[in-house]
């Protein structure tokens, strides 16, 4: 990563770490998960970062239900356009079909429109268990997982991608892991030793597609 970028506070970990980092959330404790939540979001607003949650609920009226089981109403309270809160609809598929090309350059948005309003850095932290829903193109999710890497070179958007391991089978769960570098397992962040370069995982990945053709 470049010597220039910030180094940033995760809100879990003592550890500071280089904004536009890539990490995996596993979880099957949802007391552990709103610590979790609570801590990157109050370390993003109090790093003065804009803050972006994608959440997996249908419609805007859900949203309310998110902020008070995230236990973050007041945390995010007053905070303008610095906390914004989406439904996964409208960010991964506003038009009914997933497509990664369309929400890399959404989250190039995110991070850009952020830093013209003079944050400091960008954060975003999403819930892709819609992709188990049948949405058209959801069977590219771990395709944009793995682009995401190359994505946080070229702005270092920092990025919590959170998988409930009670609803993921464990071979979607290993791709997963595959595509992060760092993970977050039973509340320690550590460096991943299953991850595989974007450009390596991608290409394998279509070799194996083509032989099973």
């Amino acid at each position: 990563m470049s010597a220039d970028k910030r180094h940033i506070h995760l809100g879990f970990t003592h550890e500071d770490y280089q904004e536009g980092i890539h990490i995996c959330y596993l979880y099957n404790n949802d007391e552990e998960r709103r610590r979790f939540l609570h801590a990157f979001i109050s370390s993003g607003i109090a790093d003065r970062e804009s803050i972006d949650y994608l959440a997996d609920v249908s419609t805007p009226e859900d949203l309310e239900r998110v902020i008070d089981d995230l236990a973050i109403r007041e945390l995010v309270a007053d905070r303008g356009e610095q906390f914004k809160l989406a439904t996964a609809t409208s960010t991964y598929f506003p038009d009914g079909q997933f497509n990664p090309d369309s929400m890399l350059d959404r989250f190039r948005d995110m991070y850009a429109i952020g830093h013209a309003r003079g944050y400091a850095g960008s954060r975003v932290a999403g819930e892709p268990s819609w992709s188990l829903r049948g949405v058209p193109g959801s069977d590219r999710l771990v395709e944009l997982e793995a682009r995401v890497n190359n994505l946080v070179k070229e702005v270092p958007l920092t990025t919590l991608c959170q998988y409930d391991m009670r609803k993921f089978d464990g071979g979607t769960i290993f791709e997963i892991l595959n595509v992060h570098p760092l993970m977050i397992v039973r509340g320690q962040i550590m460096r991943n030793p299953f991850y595989v370069p974007p450009d390596q995982f991608l290409a394998e990945r279509n070799a194996a597609a083509k032989r099973q053709w």
